[in-house]
């Protein structure tokens, strides 16, 4: 396989027919493009295909990975295209289908509008096939844990639910599985979001609003404007589920057809657990049994994950913070002392933010990645500072600082696209690198 354009060997092996799909016909025929071959788009070409759509796809990336998920579909017909985006792979088709990690100024983009092609997101192609029942969560920090929580707490009701979306798990992926009385526990981002046309769940959550994703957003409007898309196509027969407690997000209300129910932290209840109480009761899941998916429920990968304890210093995978919210949020749920492993490619953050709680929790920083400069330059004068080249350094580090009772946290706020593939792999590598100490101590 070379870096330009090939046809994928016809290997056995069809999707089985998605029968129980909405709207099966709605792509058939069509001429359509997916920009991005990452999970969403593998997923979505495979049921595009089984649809009998007409499939191109351009990935401007061509890496082991790529190449692996590009062999994936072996199907005959489908033109792709690896390490380059071209004109004549965009010029003359009905419809392109955007991955969320391509920003709207992406080279296909810009051609699709001067081409008057319709640019969607996988998301809205699943929803137009769904025949479950969607609930999309959506808010700056806590929709992954959130999004599985609901799924959870569906399921101990005896219901089917799917957890999808942004969590890792594409939407379009389990649409062959779905059926009318099922549910989907939606994770979307402000980038699935942009692209959207008629997307409209039955209930829509938005968590908080804080600032993100500045490299991607001129100015906080812009994100919010990209988060409130959410619940644009909602009627009167939807729920707009609000935290009351964010001025930002409580005035959403006003713009919202839907039927607004708001939630907020309690005594009992942080606010991702309120948020998850309000889904539920609009759903009719009893209390008792919500209360007890709460108390047995134990995190979510890369989430305030705990890997082990070495030496009576307990090491904490936090790999899917990416702001400095959802570090704080970190920082309030730890009680020891902290040694703090930050960095990557920065968002736009200001990490100045961090600097009252991280006085009274942090021992010490270890700074990794292409935002070291800038998170020096916002932290220095009031905890020791140490840089590392790579994240297994920066274990090491941490670890040599650390004193017994401490935690090890690794809690970037940054993403994690300078150094690795994901947030995923980033909290892989750092387990890893733990699990490695502790052989080497013991």
């Amino acid at each position: 396989m070379d870096c330009g354009h090939y046809f994928c060997p016809a290997y056995p092996g069809h999707f089985k027919s998605p029968l129980r799909m909405r709207n099966k016909d709605y792509f058939k025929h069509k001429k359509i493009t997916i920009v991005g071959l990452a999970r969403s788009g593998l997923a979505c070409a495979k049921i595009l295909h089984d649809l009998g759509a007409s499939l191109s796809l351009t990935e401007k990336q061509d890496d082991h990975a790529i190449r692996l998920n590009a062999e994936k579909l072996n199907f005959k017909n489908i033109n792709i295209e690896l390490g380059r985006h071209s004109p004549e792979f965009i010029r003359g088709r009905d419809l392109i289908v955007v991955s969320p990690g391509v920003p709207l100024k992406a080279l296909p983009l810009v051609w699709a509008r001067e081409f008057n092609i319709p640019v969607i997101s996988e998301i809205e192609v699943a929803s137009i096939l769904c025949p479950a029942t969607v609930i999309a969560v959506t808010g700056t920090n806590g929709k992954t844990t959130v999004t599985t929580l609901i799924g959870k707490i569906l399921e101990a009701d005896g219901r089917k639910a799917f957890i999808c979306g942004n969590i890792g798990n594409p939407f379009s992926g389990d649409l062959d599985k779905m059926a009318e009385g099922d549910f989907v526990s939606l994770e979307v981002s402000s980038f699935q979001l942009e692209t959207i046309q008629t997307f409209k769940p039955k209930i829509s959550v938005v968590l908080n609003f804080s600032l993100n994703h500045l490299d991607r957003y001129e100015n906080a409007g812009e994100y919010l404007k990209a988060k409130k898309r959410i619940f644009m196509n909602q009627d009167r027969s939807d729920y707009l589920v609000l935290n009351s407690q964010d001025p930002v997000v409580k005035e959403l209300a006003d713009e919202s057809k839907a039927r607004v129910v708001y939630f907020r932290e309690t005594e009992g209840l942080n606010p991702n657990q309120a948020a998850v109480s309000s889904v539920a009761s609009i759903l009719g899941v009893n209390e008792k049994l919500v209360l007890r998916v709460f108390s047995e429920f134990r995190g979510i990968e890369h989430r305030l994950e705990h890997v082990t304890e070495i030496n009576n210093i307990e090491f904490i995978n936090d790999s899917k913070s990416t702001t400095v919210d959802s570090t704080l949020w970190a920082l309030k749920n730890i009680s020891r002392p902290i040694v703090l492993i930050v960095g990557g490619r920065d968002k736009g953050n200001d990490y100045s933010i961090l600097l009252e709680k991280a006085g009274k929790k942090v021992r010490e920083f270890i700074i990794i990645g292409e935002a070291k400069k800038k998170i020096k330059a916002a932290l220095t004068g009031i905890l020791p500072i140490s840089e590392a080249e790579t994240l297994e350094e920066a274990v090491k580090i941490a670890f040599r600082s650390a004193k017994s009772g401490d935690c090890v946290l690794l809690s970037p706020m940054c993403s994690s696209f300078d150094m690795f593939s994901d947030y995923e792999q980033r909290g892989k590598i750092f387990k890893k690198a733990v699990y490695d100490l502790n052989n080497t101590v013991n």
